[in-house]
């Protein structure tokens, strides 16, 4: 899992090739046969991709061979991990935004999240991006670190099927509102411990951004819940506190608007926000590997 973690901050997520992407691919192929508006498809659809990830990564770790072993779980850490590249989109939304290329920085928003970019002003894009930067810390980072050091190898590819699923599905239209539900509750059970160990270790790191961590476990503690989501308001609460910023406010998706409670006291977030946010996030996955070789060790 260590080797995963340095490769990962070493050469990021590999351009072609990706075995999420090619996880995705198959799941979107398999969807044009098991889709149906009704939550029992979402079920099938969910037992299939999941379940042959779960075989695949079974077998896997039955490798006898010590050094094999080691590879197939190094490998497997690199494949489902994704802070390095979360932090690089940050920064180069930073870049953007710090040379006064609005039209870039816009163009980039989609890389972190699915909001409709075309009105955000520089503030509003730098929300969005220490909000999606808060709550991938612990998709792409906490959880499959500590899947992978419950479950090993096959932790680690279960929990990005389903976070995977949980994206290309998991959405309240009127397409996956039924056929996407399994995804989304599968993807929250999940998340449900990662995304609080998340929540701590950001208010923990709120010193190393010049944040106060009892302020940060404050605001975690009294705005976590607000959230729409069981598990994202966790994570973006602690961001909030430890960065002494406020989150939340009207998000707009193509033709739907959501307006999420705020958390946290201080003013909204400013371009200079969004590369503390990073280094923040990257101090939480350091943290993060850290706990997990413990457990595993443990186990």
């Amino acid at each position: 899992m260590l080797a995963g973690v340095v490769l990962d901050a070493l050469f990021a997520d590999p351009r072609r090739g990706h075995p999420v992407a090619l996880f995705g691919t198959a799941a979107a192929a398999l969807e044009k046969r098991t889709y149906g508006d009704a939550r029992a498809a979402g079920v099938v659809h969910v037992a299939v991709c999941v379940g042959s990830v779960a075989l695949l990564g079974t077998a896997a770790s039955r490798v006898r061979d010590p050094l094999a072993r080691g590879v197939v779980s190094a490998a497997a850490t690199w494949s489902v991990l994704g802070g390095t590249t979360l932090g690089r989109e940050g920064a180069a939304m930073a870049s953007f935004l710090e040379a006064g290329d609005l039209a870039g920085a816009r163009g980039r928003l989609s890389h972190l999240c699915g909001r409709d970019p075309s009105r955000l002003e520089p503030p509003e894009l730098a929300r969005a991006t220490v909000e999606s930067i808060a709550e991938n810390t612990s998709d792409a980072v906490v959880a499959p670190l500590l899947w992978g050091a419950v479950a090993g190898v096959p932790g680690l590819l279960v929990y990005r099927a389903v976070n995977t699923l949980d994206a290309m599905v998991g959405h309240r239209n009127a397409r996956y509102e039924r056929f996407g539900w399994a995804a989304a509750r599968l993807d929250d059970v999940a998340n449900a411990v990662p995304a609080r160990i998340t929540g701590v270790l950001s208010a923990l790191g709120a010193p190393l951004v010049s944040g106060s961590a009892g302020r940060a476990l404050a605001v975690l503690r009294r705005d976590g819940h607000r959230h729409p989501s069981p598990n994202s308001g966790r994570c973006e609460a602690a961001f909030a506190g430890a960065l002494d910023v406020t989150l939340g406010g009207v998000n707009v998706y193509g033709n739907r608007v959501e307006h999420r409670p705020e958390m946290g006291d201080g003013p909204k977030p400013s371009v200079p926000d969004i590369r503390r946010s990073v280094r923040l996030a990257r101090a939480v996955g350091f943290a993060a590997a850290g706990l997990a070789v413990l457990a595993a060790l443990r186990g």
